[in-house]
């Protein structure tokens, strides 16, 4: 496939601070301010506590490695009794921006940091902040104060991005994380990211899919021995495949 035929990336960008540092009211508002601009939020939660109230009965149904599927009228949700990584759970994600709420060890996209101190910024910047929210700044990452929601949704949409998460190395950085922060210092662009910007590209619902270079040559590979069985296969030309849903 050519870069001309991938989906547009998913803009994502988390949200970083300890507790009692407004992180929950920061996402919310920041998502009323870029669903207003007509664009589509997803949100991700990391927590500590069960996702799930006691009492109920998806806790009664709930055991060890059992997963659970609840359908309503307008809403549903599945529950996994397993830890998953966010990035294997984003091709299930429609939107345009991700929201993630916390995430402190998340090196594969950038951050917005809510802090209660100054000196908190030594721990949670990482080289992935973009700028600071709420009451206390810290020079020289740029701040907003609560009444400058909309400026900071205009950086969330021209900065943010997504990287894989693979920690391949392939770009020639250690981890996702190098990336991110030469991304963020402006040294790098997400299309240097090799898992992503290959060959072959694939994406389901417009989340690229990583795939780190080992990998991307052994499924073209399959690909082209495939479809060099099919009458009309010319070699040499770019290959569409799109698959529906399903």
């Amino acid at each position: 496939m050519s870069s001309a035929d991938k989906e547009q990336s998913v803009k994502a960008i988390s949200i970083i601070g300890f507790k009692n540092s407004g992180k929950t009211t920061l996402t919310a508002r920041l998502a009323d301010a870029i669903e207003a601009r007509g664009l589509t939020v997803a949100i991700a939660k990391h927590t500590h506590h069960g996702l799930d109230k006691p009492d109920t009965d998806t806790s009664r149904l709930m055991k060890p490695k059992r997963t659970i599927i609840g359908v309503g009228e307008d809403e549903c949700a599945v529950f996994w009794s397993t830890q998953r990584h966010l990035a294997d759970l984003l091709p299930l994600v429609r939107a345009d921006v991700l929201l993630v709420e916390g995430g402190k060890s998340l090196g594969w996209l950038p951050r917005i940091l809510c802090l209660r101190e100054a000196d908190e910024v030594k721990a949670l910047d990482r080289g992935l902040a973009l700028a600071t929210w709420g009451k206390v700044g810290a020079p020289p990452l740029p701040h907003f104060g609560a009444d400058e929601m909309d400026g900071l949704a205009s950086l969330v949409l021209e900065r943010a991005f997504l990287l894989p998460g693979l920690d391949c190395g392939a770009c020639g950085q250690e981890d996702c994380a190098g990336l991110g922060r030469m991304v963020v210092a402006g040294d790098a662009t997400p299309q240097d990211c090799c898992s992503v910007e290959g060959d072959l590209a694939i994406t389901v619902n417009g989340h690229a899919v990583g795939l780190n270079p080992f990998v991307e040559r052994i499924v073209a590979g399959a690909l082209r021995g495939m479809l060099a069985e099919l009458k009309g296969f010319t070699p040499g030309g770019d290959v569409v495949i799109r698959m529906p849903r399903g």
